[in-house]
């Protein structure tokens, strides 16, 4: 969906040399991700994908390459960044930092049926495995106080989402002391978008909001987003708990609580609030989505949401 950088053939052509690619057939914008500008490459070592990273340090691009790197060297299914020719793992064209993978096929399975949702209890579950041992446990920017600042910072919303945030505000009043355990590195994002099935089963992709943090809570962010109808389906529930694992019902709950109010904030701080965003994308990133969630979360209560995981 974002398009911030526009890459023609000429500059792909340099960016790719850097990667010591001597042939680029062609370059093609792709309708993904609402932060970075993301192209196909038609080379001689097959297609490949390339990120522009907007906005991004130096050593956010680097802690992402090499988590990503040490995560498919552990048996995780994603693809493995590229390095340049001389070994970093971004090449920095005209001030843009760029990150080269090779290109995964599959397809986005939406809506998820309930074996999919396993698959992605069962990725997830290895992810956590793995990145257990990672030794850099970044702190994640949706925390509980980042995202109450980020609440506070909706003060004198327009009135159209007043009630959201008043919502929003009494809800993270309900959940204060959230604070789960950092457990090791967590995917933070793991959205239906965010996982390719092909043959052989779910490919984890787009690590970049990958953090230390809390594994239920990890868990309860996929809860969120692979099993919701406009209302929670059971049996999406059960098979994504079943297949990841031992999990205490209470301390899930509690967290997709959390992850419900963290996506209504965000998308009301940098979608709906924002005015460079494009309506199509307001219209995909919608607030009211999870706030939806929010209620729903709230009517179940711990005893309800349980019942749904088993």
């Amino acid at each position: 969906m974002a398009q911030f950088t526009q890459l023609d053939l000429a500059r792909a052509r340099r960016i790719a040399a850097r990667y010591g690619i001597r042939s680029v057939a062609g370059v093609q914008p792709l309708a993904a991700g609402t932060i970075n500008s993301n192209f196909r490459l038609d080379t001689e070592r097959g297609p490949l994908f390339l990120r522009v990273n907007e906005g991004k340090a130096g050593d956010e691009v680097a802690y992402e390459a090499a988590l990503v790197t040490f995560l498919a060297d552990g048996g995780v299914a994603t693809p493995r960044p590229l390095v340049t020719s001389d070994g970093a793992p971004a090449a920095d064209e005209g001030g843009l930092l760029v990150t080269l993978f090779p290109w995964s096929s599959g397809h986005h399975h939406e809506p998820p049926a309930p074996a999919d949702c396993a698959a992605v209890g069962r990725a997830l579950a290895r992810l956590h495995a793995v990145g257990a041992a990672f030794p850099d446990r970044r702190v994640s920017r949706y925390a509980y106080p980042r995202i109450v600042e980020r609440a506070r910072g909706l003060a004198g919303a327009p009135a159209h989402v007043a009630e959201a945030v008043a919502d929003v505000g009494e809800e993270l009043e309900a959940l204060a002391g959230f604070d789960p355990p950092v457990d090791g590195v967590v995917h933070n994002d793991l959205f239906p978008d965010n996982v390719l099935f092909g043959p052989d089963g779910a490919v984890l992709l787009d690590f970049e909001q990958a953090s230390g943090g809390s594994f239920v809570y990890d868990l309860a962010v996929v809860l969120c987003s692979w099993c919701w109808t406009g209302r929670f389906v059971p049996e999406r529930v059960a098979a994504l708990v079943g297949a990841y694992g031992p999990v205490d019902d209470r301390a899930l709950y509690d967290a997709a609580r959390f992850a419900a109010v963290r996506f209504t904030v965000t998308r009301l701080t940098d979608v709906e609030l924002d005015p460079r965003v494009q309506p199509e994308v307001r219209a995909v990133k919608d607030y009211r989505d999870f706030w939806a969630r929010m209620a729903a979360l709230r009517a179940l209560g711990p005893d309800g949401f349980a019942a749904l995981t088993r």
